[in-house]
């Protein structure tokens, strides 16, 4: 795993290597650098707190007395090659010249012994330089006494807590944990003992900004019965905030009503339609019916949830159809409006002929087909069977359309 800096500026431990090589698993974990090193150093604090530390020391002091008579065997080990080194010296020494034979075996037995001794001195020497120096016990316990107050003091660099960890830890392993709200980390010490634990996730940016589930269960339990507003007041008054940490308003009310589906109250009133059901109806779109009332053509009042419903009577139809037919915006009215049974207009007539609709506007101009324009200045074709079978004849005769008689024999 490596190191890599977010845009928000947030660091994480990712699988980066494995995922540049396009061989990532679903064992492939990242986290947040702050999870895994708060984890690591609560669990090193932990580990050297006064009580761990003075059991580390008394075992200290157990093999330190180990390395201690150890060290003592090699002491006598190089006393006593230095006496027979002495002793075969002496003798050699004191030997006559004139016995060759007995000096000769006396100095190889000398030059044995200074062998000997070299070789216990050199052990002792490896053995002293193998035990590293240690501070005195008076000094550990007070330096754990004050880690804590050290590890989070602002002199402290990060590079000497980055070399007290790497003293006391081998490596940390981000290990697989089903479940994605934990993360499962594995501790190895250079004395080899492993330490296994379990942390908690930071929580995302949705799940920072949930709301408390008591407040869910309140506006479930008196949504269909109060308006946002009053919920909202409800809420402030029994001491909630949102996930944001402010104050209710209808505005937070209506969002966890939508998020969490909460159903409301029947809000239509007898002789009411909303919006959606006066579109429909008169065949208009919604945006249409918003803009009657804001021009006052309309009356509407709003209810819970800022829902518009209208007062709809025989009148108000009237009134409304009327529009629709004088509107010249409006394309989606009824057919009623439209004109006699035997009129079509200009893009009917050039559906069923399969010609553009341009064709259809010249023949109006040059008078070869009999038209009129409605209330809403559409024009209306006057367009029975014989006319129909005309228009056939013209289209087969002219040279300015030669597609659409091969186009009508395909339909035929």
């Amino acid at each position: 795993m490596s190191t890599r800096y977010h845009r928000n500026g947030q660091p994480a431990y990712e699988c980066t290597t494995a995922k540049r090589d396009h061989v990532s698993t679903s064992t492939c974990r990242s986290i947040t650098t702050t999870t895994l090193d708060d984890a690591v150093t609560e669990q090193l604090l932990a580990v050297l707190n006064p009580e761990e530390v003075a059991l580390a020391i008394a075992v200290a002091d157990e093999v330190s007395d180990r390395i201690g008579c150890q060290s003592r065997s090699l002491e006598l080990a190089v006393e006593r090659a230095h006496y027979e080194a002495q002793r075969a010296e002496r003798a050699f020494s004191a030997c006559e010249p004139e016995n060759r034979l007995v000096a000769r075996s006396l100095e190889q037995r000398w030059e044995a012994r200074l062998v000997a001794l070299s070789e216990a001195e050199a052990a002792l020497g490896v053995s002293k330089k193998a035990i590293p120096p240690l501070p005195s016990r008076k000094d550990l316990e007070a330096l754990t006494t004050d880690l804590e107050k050290l590890w989070h003091n602002p002199s402290t660099s990060p590079r000497d807590r980055k070399r007290l960890l790497r003293t006391l830890i081998s490596d940390v392993t981000l290990l697989v944990e089903p479940d994605l709200s934990k993360a499962r980390i594995g501790i190895r010490w250079h004395s080899g003992a492993t330490d296994e634990i379990v942390v908690s996730r930071l929580p995302g940016v949705g799940e920072k900004c949930r709301s408390d589930p008591a407040v869910i269960e309140m506006i479930c339990d008196l949504g269909p019965t109060h308006s946002n507003t009053e919920l909202a007041e409800l809420l402030n008054d029994a001491g909630y905030t949102t996930g944001k940490g402010r104050s209710f308003d209808r505005d937070a009310v209506a969002y966890i009503r939508f998020a969490y589906n909460i159903a409301s109250s029947e809000l239509c009133s007898d002789g009411e339609l909303s919006v959606r059901e006066l579109a429909c109806k008169l065949k208009v779109s919604g945006a249409t019916i918003y803009d009657w009332i804001t021009k006052g053509w309309l009356v509407a009042r709003k209810g819970l949830g800022r829902r518009v419903f209208i007062p709809f009577d025989s009148e108000v139809e009237r009134a409304c159809l009327d529009r629709v037919a004088m509107s010249v915006h409006i394309s989606g009215h009824s057919e009623a409006a439209s004109g006699e049974p035997h009129e079509r207009r200009v893009s009917q007539v050039a559906s069923v002929l399969c010609i553009p609709t341009c064709t259809v506007y010249n023949w109006i101009k040059t008078h070869r087909v009999d038209a009129r324009k409605d209330r809403g200045g559409h024009w209306l074709v006057t367009f029975g069977d014989e006319v129909q079978a005309t228009c056939r004849e013209r289209i087969s005769a002219s040279v300015h359309t030669p597609y659409t008689t091969s186009i009508e024999g395909s339909r035929r």
